[in-house]
């Protein structure tokens, strides 16, 4: 087979192994309806476990298995054990086990492996709550805690996030609509390895900017709100952009409208804009990456009341909060589209709908609740004196 049929057949699995979607075969062959016969009969003759697999040239463990699982009255297969134990004889059969070969063989069938509807088709609420959290743009796994946090009484409300990626990706018998895999991050009903993503390179260096090593402790660990992340996503040849703030603390999210251009000015003008009309106590600091935009960053932070600090080259992770953020934001504004066609309003009403989902890392709190506790609860902060 070809590389390329190979991968249209993954594709057409949603990128999964199609052999984890198959019922798998037996390991070994079950046993036939004469063998439970022949156990019958060494059962009624009070024959031992090993004597009787010994003669169908099974392993004892299947002649035992095969009783404790198909006998009529179950609970009994202790009793069936070889005549000697520690030197006492037992006896090697106890009638009160009943096994009839022909109950037997109808639990084995009745219990063998078959094609089921997952939980998602056999239960309607089920479906129709995640269903209706994807529409918001939920992923699966917040889907799958707000589940457990929602209905931790009710186990049949339940459902991992992988059980709802694989009704997704591979359809089965009344469980998501094909058209839902739109409502996920990346809108694709395929599966892919992550690759890395190089850094935005051709930054020179911001005359009198301040290095992130620089930036307060506290900004580090999340304990104190007000230490923001930002960046610029860019659209279609790099022609339009919209820029990104990101609270550390609570994930919050700020967004700037730029629709024309993203010189210096146009960019200080908008950051300071939308900084001051936060608290006071949430303008602590600001990272960004060393971009040709930031160059009026000491008018921003005069302006704005915010220290601002810069990441080193070609280093992403050290503003992991805004580089998650973007991804998220790649949902509403994709690769290679026109992002100067968004308004203001509708850049807010994206950002407010990011600030209302639940968080994993918030117990499946939103940012905006968890930012209004801390607004409301501030950390005290203790200033060391001198005795």
């Amino acid at each position: 087979m070809s590389a390329t049929c190979g991968g249209k057949w993954f594709r057409r699995f949603g990128g999964v192994n199609p052999r984890w979607l198959a019922p798998q075969g037996q390991k070994r062959p079950r046993l036939s309806a004469d063998e439970r016969e022949q156990i019958m009969i060494g059962a009624a003759q009070g024959e031992s476990i090993r004597s009787m697999a010994a003669r169908l040239g099974r392993a004892p463990s299947t002649v035992m298995r095969e009783i404790a699982n198909n006998g009529v009255m179950r609970g009994y297969v202790g009793r069936y054990r070889s005549r000697y134990r520690f030197g006492a004889r037992r006896a090697g059969v106890d009638a009160k086990s009943g096994y009839s070969a022909r109950i037997a063989q109808l639990r084995s069938e009745q219990r063998a492996r078959r094609p089921k509807i997952g939980k998602l088709g056999r239960c309607p609420a089920l479906r129709d709550q995640v269903q209706a959290w994807l529409v918001k743009k939920y992923s699966p796994e917040q889907i799958a805690g707000m589940l457990a946090t929602t209905y931790s009484d009710r186990p049949e409300m339940q459902v991992s996030h992988e059980t709802i990626y694989k009704a997704l990706y591979v359809q089965g018998r009344g469980e998501l609509r094909r058209e839902l895999t739109k409502c996920l991050r990346t809108g694709r009903a395929l599966r892919k390895p992550r690759a890395r993503v190089g850094a935005r390179s051709g930054c020179g260096r911001i005359p009198g900017m301040v290095n992130i090593s620089e930036r307060p402790a506290e900004a580090a660990d999340r304990a104190v709100p007000g230490h923001w992340e930002g960046d610029l996503i860019l659209g279609k040849n790099q022609h339009s952009q919209i820029g990104t703030l990101v609270e550390r603390s609570t994930g919050f999210v700020q967004l700037l409208h730029l629709p024309a251009r993203r010189d210096p000015e146009t960019v200080a003008d908008a950051m300071i804009a939308t900084i001051k009309t936060l608290p006071q106590a949430l303008r602590r600091s600001l990272t960004w990456d060393q971009g040709h935009e930031m160059l009026r960053h000491a008018r921003i932070s005069i302006d704005a009341g915010i220290d601002i600090y810069f990441c080193d080259p070609h280093s992403p992770w050290q503003r992991g909060s805004n580089e998650n953020t973007n991804g998220l934001l790649r949902q509403y504004f994709p690769k290679g589209t026109d992002l100067s066609v968004h308004s203001a309003d509708y850049l807010a009403e994206v950002a407010a709908e990011l600030n209302e989902r639940p968080r994993k890392r918030f117990g499946w709190d939103s940012p905006a609740q968890v930012l209004n506790r801390l607004l409301s609860n501030p950390p005290q902060t203790t200033v060391a004196t001198k005795p």
